[in-house]
């Protein structure tokens, strides 16, 4: 990147292993004034600015029905492949008013948690 480039938003790679800096990343994000778009709402919890993707909650929760299914005798290899079939959008309007970035109702309105 040229010196001269400016940066506008940062998209925050959609893997675990980010998980765990999700309130560094948002904390560096805000220091910079960089909106940040994320693919698990636990980085809007840790202070990102939004997130649209899978909720992680229900593939956790839904883990154990495939654990329960092994127990019981049914091979690996007999259970299906599953995606979680919702995506959920998050909004963190304390870090919206932080960054200045003004989010219209009906965004909002859509969104399935918006966290004050």
């Amino acid at each position: 990147m040229r010196r001269r480039q400016r940066v506008d938003v940062v998209i925050v790679l959609q893997t675990t292993l980010l998980l765990s800096l999700g309130r560094r990343i948002a904390e560096l994000a805000l220091a910079k004034r960089l909106p940040t778009i994320y693919g698990y709402r636990e980085h809007v919890v840790a202070g990102g600015l939004m997130s649209y993707g899978v909720d992680l909650r229900w593939c956790y929760r839904h883990s154990a029905s495939f654990v329960d299914k092994i127990l019981h005798g049914t091979p690996p290899g007999d259970l299906p492949v599953e995606f979680p079939n919702k995506m959920v959008l998050s909004v963190n309007l304390k870090t919206a008013t932080a960054l200045a970035v003004k989010i219209s109702e009906a965004f909002l309105l859509r969104a399935d948690e918006v966290i004050e």
